[in-house]
Parts: structure tokens; sequence; C-alpha cells
């Protein structure tokens, strides 16, 4: 398989479950039993939000380390919701970042612009193109 390149096929085991290739890694996901899933892995949004809170955690490591900034530790914590803007639905992601360390409030916001730049998050802030065919 090629780097960059996931696969997801349903596993057979379940009503919902998928069967995720990412390079040498295999990952299951599925719905939660809410849904009608089996809950035997992670729900697509739960990947979605998994990406930006570790790309957003790995791009402060990286700074930090360049900047030989006292980072000791990084969590990052997201929450996907549906609300309503001016009557149109629209998907919110709440990211709440603790930084641990002996950091000055300057480090703590430049960090915080940071995070803004991960490339995740700047993906997911554009217009975003999908390109989808059928294969034979």
């Amino acid at each position: 398989m090629a780097d960059g390149v996931v696969v997801v096929a349903e596993s057979g085991r379940g009503r919902y479950q998928q069967d995720v290739r990412v390079g040498q890694h295999r990952l299951l996901a599925d719905e939660p039993a809410s849904v009608g899933g089996g809950d035997s892995g992670p729900a697509p949004f739960d990947f979605l939000l998994t990406a930006l809170g570790a790309c957003t955690s790995m791009t402060l490591r990286m700074y930090a380390e360049r900047k030989g900034l006292a980072l000791r530790r990084v969590s990052v914590e997201l929450r996907h919701e549906k609300i309503d803007i001016d009557g149109q639905r629209r998907d919110r992601i709440e990211r709440r970042i603790t930084l641990e360390g002996d950091l000055t409030p300057a480090e703590r916001q430049r960090l915080l612009e940071i995070a803004e730049k991960c490339p995740v998050h700047r993906t997911l802030s554009q217009p975003l193109l999908i390109e989808s065919r059928l294969e034979p």
C-alpha cells in the first residue's frame, strides 16, 4: 500500500464494523450501539477528532523542541457537535489544549497560535475538495 493511502472496508463482523488499514497499522471503526453499531471501535467523527488532536499535540511538541520551550506535556480534549447558526446546521469542534511546563504567558499564547497552524486544523478550516469515483 502506498504512503498516505488509507483503506477502509466492511469487516463482515458487524452491521457497521469496518477494517481500517493505514500502512502497517490495523484498526477497527464502528458506530455506537445507540445507532445500531457494535461499538467495537471509534466512530468516524472520533477518528476525525483524533486526527485533529494528534496533529495539534505533535505540532506543539515540534515547535517547543525547536524553540527550547519548557513544555513537559500536551493534552488535547476535543468534542464535536451540531449547532444552528442563522438557521443553518453547522459542525462545531471544541478543542481544549492543556500545556504543562514552566511556560510564560507569552509562550503559552504563542503555542495557542501555533496550534491554529497544525496541518489538520488548516485542512478542516478551509473549503475541502473531496473527489469520489467508483472503481471497477
